[in-house]
């Protein structure tokens, strides 16, 4: 890497509650309660990014069985560490993961950084037909203030 921050998969400096604040000011999760990042981050493969204070600086996430199947689920850098390629170096980590070798088919809901996932190896569904989603935009709101009341 390009500094002397460090990647950890270690399950225990995850810190949930910083993957969370980001989460929650973003346009995809900004209802998202701190359980259900709690509950995805102790389901899923995480790789984090640590400043040399152990600050967390970025995270990406891989949902998996570890046998044949993953999703990409979240990739991103916090704030001015960004454009220090932090993400490719995660992603590349997780690539590189023995768990994740036996892994056939990778996927990614991509909505932006196009260009970095092309030069990581990903390219776009040939024949998209065979996927389907149930797709739920609104459920982190719901459970917000089902919870609420």
């Amino acid at each position: 890497m390009t500094d002397s921050s460090r990647l950890s998969f270690a399950p225990v400096g995850m810190q949930v509650d910083a993957i969370h604040d980001f989460l929650t000011q973003s346009d995809r999760a900004e209802d998202i309660a701190p359980a259900v990042v709690e509950g995805a981050v102790a389901g899923s493969l995480c790789i984090g990014a640590f400043a040399p204070t152990s600050e967390k600086i970025g995270v990406a996430r891989v949902i998996t069985h570890r046998a044949s199947v993953a999703s990409l689920a979240d990739g991103y850098v916090f704030g001015t560490r960004r454009g220090h390629s932090l993400t490719a170096h995660m992603v590349t980590a997780l690539h590189d993961h023995a768990e994740l070798q036996g892994v056939r088919r990778g996927m990614l809901p991509a909505r932006g950084a196009r260009t970095l996932q092309s030069s990581l190896g990903w390219t776009p569904l040939g024949n998209s037909k065979p996927f389907m989603q149930r797709h739920v935009p609104d459920v982190h709101k719901r459970q917000t203030d089902e919870a609420a009341s």
